[in-house]
């Protein structure tokens, strides 16, 4: 089949307001450069980045929650470090860190044989650059919220499921990040909380927690924790209610905020903390004597080595974790999707269609 020259898509205009995702039907159609591939985008999947990318709270100049934000935005100030590099963002931008398509054409060094591939995409990619090592899809770069994107052809990975196109695409970026994040702290058939657990992020950490053995207790609001213990939870937690002290190997915070002191007070002697978010802030207060006086490690997750993403295409396909989809809209309907998902009264992802 034929390439179009045009294509439509969702236009980030500027960090802000909603009223910065703009429709566009006259998009040009990128062509795939060497070691490249151009894929059809069959679904893709909103993310807290996308948000966070579109009001500019990746900025230093930004030191509140997620929320205030959300739906204008955070301003002048955001401008010239709202990326999530902190870079200024180039627009317009293209965002969409989640996708599932098929290959359509290939660039060189790239084997024709490739074209027709069902592919999921990385979501985070290197770049081989020392200064930044790693790119999101969707930001660095343009993604998938429309009806083509261009990646490197190690990025588009082959896969053999069942699954439809919006639940293969709800994966990448909240099932990488949470296996990330459990491959950096190493966590085994331990006791592990999960803050932010309705999340698409928190909600992956369950599942890929559980398929190592570890005793899983979800943060959450009391509304929630049935859908939480239906995916793996054994445990579920208030958000706001105490929390028992050294109880936990593991932290998986996604959160931060102003109870950060009290989940590093949950950790046991030795505990290790991973993050891969702050919705609820990302200014917190640590006396260095809890951390070396209990001997607790902590860790910032962005970076994946390669084998994260081919091991969670391996788990998708030995089914050993499943979609979590709480609700669809056509890639036109954006701003009424990212309206849904700020609400935040789902549990999962919020799938995206492209057609």
């Amino acid at each position: 089949m034929k390439t179009p020259k045009t294509m439509k898509g969702m236009v980030l205009i500027g960090h802000g307001g909603l009223d910065r995702l703009v429709w566009r039907e006259d998009l040009t159609v990128p062509e795939p450069g060497p070691g490249e591939v151009l894929v059809a985008v069959a679904a893709a999947a909103v993310n807290n980045t996308d948000i966070n990318t579109r009001t500019g709270w990746y900025s230093k100049a930004v030191r509140g929650d997620t929320a205030a934000g959300a739906a204008g935005g955070y301003g002048a100030a955001a401008e010239a470090d709202g990326s999530w590099s902190g870079a200024a963002l180039a627009f317009p931008r293209v965002q969409g860190a989640d996708g599932c398509g098929r290959i359509v054409a290939t660039g060189a060094d790239v084997s024709a044989e490739r074209i027709g591939q069902r592919v999921l995409l990385r979501a985070l990619q290197a770049t081989g650059d020392a200064d930044l090592p790693i790119k999101t899809l969707g930001s660095e770069s343009d993604g998938t919220f429309a009806e083509y994107v261009v990646v490197s052809d190690v990025d588009a990975v082959a896969i053999e499921s069942d699954l439809s196109d919006v639940e293969l695409a709800s994966f990448p970026c909240a099932f990488s990040t949470a296996e990330g994040m459990i491959q950096r702290a190493g966590l085994g058939a331990e006791r592990v909380l999960v803050t932010g657990a309705s999340g698409g992020v928190g909600s992956a950490a369950i599942q890929l927690a559980k398929r190592r053995g570890a005793h899983v207790t979800a943060l959450t609001s009391p509304d929630k924790a049935t859908a939480l213990r239906s995916i793996g939870a054994d445990e579920t937690l208030d958000r706001n209610a105490e929390l028992p002290g050294r109880a936990f190997d593991v932290v998986l915070d996604l959160v931060g905020g102003p109870r950060w002191g009290d989940l590093i007070d949950a950790l046991r002697h030795g505990g290790r903390y991973a993050v891969a978010g702050a919705i609820a802030g990302p200014i917190v207060e640590l006396d260095l004597r809890t951390l070396y006086l209990r001997d607790l490690s902590l860790f910032g997750c962005t970076y994946q080595p390669p084998n994260v993403f081919t091991d969670l295409v391996g788990y998708i396909e030995a089914g050993e974790i499943r979609p979590v989809i709480a609700e669809t809209f056509p890639l036109h309907e954006m701003r009424r999707a990212q309206e849904v998902f700020l609400d935040k009264g789902h549990v999962g992802k919020i799938g995206l269609t492209i057609a």
